[in-house]
């Protein structure tokens, strides 16, 4: 008996170990098309306390080849919270069309990245001072009976070229435990970028199953303080919290309710201000491109690309779409 048991545990093993292995090891970085970085880099740095370490411009066979824009210049600012990164490009050229003035929060176009802050109350005075567009009318409690959210404390507001953002602050008894050490900052880090998504299930099957991220919670928000955090009357969401093994997680917002969010424009273009990309490390490009290949992915670059030196901080790339268009690009160091 010990024997047949032992022999069943090796064929489930060996199953395990001939299953497609997880193609990207970290989120390196969140990107975003700015449409004039100068004031996008003192948005961010004077208004949510980021520090910019690096600044870089592209053009060329490669960096048309990794966005699919033929023609281009770009400028790009790495920007530094905390332990996270977000990458603000302008791109000098082609210049691409400007964010949708009724865009709402639940388009699947939408994301954000989650901004940890130590006091709420606190945080949002510095952005009322610093005179921001609302998204929400004020910051939101969730309720108690939510036992995977209640508590947390939430509020979106605009950057200067209408990208959704969010601060967000996590009661002792929930989050990472590094958002409870502030050390006397009221912004933290990014803990996550949150994207909107038609079907969680298609979602999974690319994050989890092909990327390789982990699913680390779920819950299901609703009322009156959902509906007016995402300013969505009648708001009803799954939400799915996924990590990598470091950098900040990825979170999908589908809509349960209503179910009249607008899909990813078919022809958008990584220099359209609507533009947001999630960029991964991985082991190997090839490998990255021959898996998502084979799972039949929507390719924005037209293959794996080498740069020609280091100015951009990887040696190949790829980019892509998710299953409602989002971009992501994986980047062999």
């Amino acid at each position: 008996m010990l024997r047949r048991t032992f022999l069943v545990l090796l064929l489930a093993a060996a199953a395990l170990g001939a299953a497609d292995p997880g193609i990207v090891t970290a989120v390196d970085s969140i990107g975003l098309t700015v449409s004039d970085l100068e004031r996008s880099v003192e948005f961010y740095t004077k208004t949510l306390s980021f520090e910019k370490v690096s600044e870089m411009e592209l053009e060329g066979t490669a960096p048309e080849h990794l966005q699919g824009v033929f023609g281009l210049r770009t400028r790009t600012a790495r920007m530094r919270l905390g332990d996270e990164f977000i990458e603000l490009t302008e791109f000098l050229a082609p210049r691409g069309r400007p964010a949708p003035v009724d865009a709402r929060s639940n388009d699947r176009w939408f994301q954000h990245v989650a901004i940890i802050v130590s006091d709420m109350d606190k945080a949002y005075q510095s952005l009322r001072a610093h005179k921001v567009r609302h998204a929400s009318p004020s910051p939101q409690r969730l309720p108690d009976w939510n036992k995977n959210a209640g508590g947390i404390q939430a509020f979106y507001f605009y950057d200067p070229d209408g990208h959704p953002l969010e601060i967000l602050w996590f009661p002792p008894d929930k989050g990472n435990p590094k958002w409870h050490r502030s050390d006397g900052r009221l912004f933290l880090g990014i803990d996550h970028t949150a994207i909107v998504i038609s079907d969680t299930e298609a979602s999974l099957r690319f994050y989890r199953d092909v990327l390789g991220m982990s699913v680390v919670g779920e819950s299901e928000n609703y009322g009156p303080e959902q509906e007016r955090l995402n300013n969505v009357f009648g708001a009803r969401l799954r939400i799915t919290a996924l990590r990598a093994a470091a950098g900040p997680g990825v979170e999908f917002l589908e809509y349960l309710a209503p179910a009249n969010g607008r899909p990813y424009p078919a022809d958008a273009r990584p220099n359209d201000l609507l533009h947001w990309h999630t960029k991964f490390l991985g082991m190997s490009a090839e490998e990255a491109a021959r898996n998502l290949r084979k799972h039949r992915s929507s390719f924005v670059s037209t293959g794996v690309v080498e740069m020609p030196d280091d100015k951009a901080g990887f040696r190949r790339s790829i980019m892509v779409r998710d299953p409602d268009g989002h971009a992501v690009q994986i980047a062999e160091p």
